[in-house]
């Protein structure tokens, strides 16, 4: 988890090369609670840093996830259509979202760490 960087708006991003793997923090699957639906975009769609690109459902809301940088979506995790559980189950891992190619990824620059994503929370607790 420490090649993760993180939003105030509760999204990780995994850099792979100009690939950002895009998903949600445990945090905000705890607070959502268990997924029944995930809306993905399609392969191909582009967006712009900040868009919403995804909407995550539970029983108790549904929430826009963002896309940290802009680019064109090159994978998206099929196995959410049948199992969207596993964003809850396996936030980091099997319940990443979507993968995008970007040609820029300065704004990841202006994430969170880990630790400042932790504090971040404690911080918005109080």
């Amino acid at each position: 988890m420490t090649d993760l960087k993180f939003t105030k708006e509760h999204e990780w991003a995994r850099v792979e090369g100009d690939v950002v793997t895009i998903g949600i923090t445990d945090h905000a699957a705890e607070a959502l609670g268990d997924l029944v639906y995930v809306e993905l975009p399609e392969v191909g769609d582009e967006f712009e840093k900040g868009d919403a690109a995804i909407v995550v459902e539970s029983s108790k809301s549904a929430s826009d996830v963002y896309t940290p940088v802009a680019g064109r979506v090159v994978e998206i995790n099929e196995s959410l259509n049948d199992a969207p559980e596993n964003v809850n189950n396996s936030t980091y891992d099997d319940g990443w979202l979507i993968k995008v190619k970007s040609d820029d990824l300065s704004p990841l620059d202006e994430l969170l760490s880990k630790s400042e994503y932790k504090k971040y929370l404690e911080e918005e607790d109080q």
